[in-house]
């Protein structure tokens, strides 16, 4: 089997969640002799060392870049802009730029594969209707339901960003959610055959010593910005000053110096940190799909306390590991609970472990994989 896997960024930068998503992909792949052709835009942050390091790990067979040109003159307004505007497509729901069509229909005819998998559904327009295919089965991984974040947007009008999504989503042989809500919904109203596939991530459980009472990994978002502020205005003050807490990610712009909070920025790889703590939370308030670090928690057996959204997009809502609620004393009550009740934390400790291997451990979903492509 020969794929051309398109992600628009680089996987080895693994400080998103779509990101770790694309890299867990990639080992799949890997793992099961499949070679992958990976084409991406062009980014200073994607470098030929970059290109050396995926080949010689033999995650991809070939990367090949699409141009990323900046916005404005006139060869981007008559074949960007014009044809956009007058596109069924909503704007949004089509990310393409200059040139780009046209260097990944290099890519095509310079090669035949068996599957090609789109990255999110405003990538789609790439497979749309492409006469270069030959046959190709052509599969969109959706990563998340794109017309909820775009609500934000001034020119936001549902119907029509709904009706755009839908559309695309319909024009592909198959489509990958990530979350059980969004594979439910996807379902409503398409008629491709929609197929549930959980986040991958295999966990590195070594037995350190606990030097983190409570770990807060997120990044730069306005989700996790409002997310932040709810938990340090609203539950930090509710614990006890001797709590040791660890913030990693760039979440710590919007986060205040305390006393006993341990803010970094980075951690290229957080096996030790997840390693080295006792419970992690993920106070999200809005945001849609499932939770990326909430899976790698549950990955090495660790208790989350999180909102009601945290645990969005998981098969099961109860017995999982996480203990949830929308209360701020309550939330800080479950974190003093965890860290001063022994049968207690050992418990949620099980129940994380148990939910992790039924559902989102590496043979759970690498199963899952091996039947839809096969």
């Amino acid at each position: 089997m020969k794929v051309l896997y398109f992600f628009p960024g680089n996987p080895l930068v693994r400080s998103q969640g779509n990101h770790v998503r694309a890299y867990t992909l990639l080992q799949y792949f890997k793992a099961k002799n499949i070679t992958l052709d990976l084409v991406a835009e062009t980014d200073k942050h994607f470098t030929e060392q970059d290109v050396e390091t995926l080949k010689s790990e033999k995650l991809v067979n070939q990367v090949h870049f699409l141009p990323k040109h900046k916005k404005g003159g006139l060869s981007y307004f008559l074949k960007v802009s014009i044809p956009k505007l007058f596109s069924k497509i909503p704007k949004p729901f089509d990310r393409r730029q200059l040139n780009q069509q046209q260097a990944f229909n290099k890519v095509l005819q310079s090669n035949t594969y068996d599957k090609i998998i789109v990255s999110y559904s405003c990538w789609i327009p790439l497979v749309l209707n492409n006469p270069y295919l030959k046959g190709a089965t052509t599969i969109v991984d959706t990563h998340d339901f794109l017309t909820s974040q775009f609500k934000s947007r001034k020119d936001f009008k549902l119907g029509e960003f709904f009706e755009g999504e839908m559309k695309l989503l319909n024009s592909v042989d198959q489509v990958w959610a990530i979350s059980v809500e969004e594979k439910y919904l996807f379902e409503q109203f398409i008629k491709t055959p929609v197929h549930l596939v959980p986040h991958l991530t295999t966990s590195k459980i070594q037995s350190t010593t606990k030097t983190i009472d409570v770990l807060y990994v997120a990044s730069e978002n306005e989700h996790n910005i409002a997310a932040a502020r709810w938990f340090f205005n609203k539950v930090y003050p509710l614990l006890e000053t001797n709590i040791s807490i660890t913030v990693v990610g760039k979440i710590n712009k919007h986060v205040k110096d305390y006393p006993n909070v341990n803010k970094i920025n980075y951690v290229e790889d957080l096996s030790a940190t997840y390693n080295a703590s006792k419970v992690v939370i993920c106070p999200m308030l809005s945001g849609t799909g499932l939770k990326i670090k909430v899976v790698e928690a549950l990955s090495f057996n660790l208790p989350v306390v999180c909102n009601t959204r945290g645990v969005d997009g998981l098969i099961n809502k109860v017995d999982n590991g996480c203990l949830v609620t929308d209360n701020a004393t309550k939330f800080a009550s479950y974190l003093t609970q965890l860290l001063n009740d022994s049968s207690f934390y050992e418990a949620n400790k099980q129940k994380a472990n148990l939910f992790y291997e039924e559902f989102l451990s590496e043979k759970a979903v690498y199963s899952t994989l091996d039947q839809i492509l096969n």
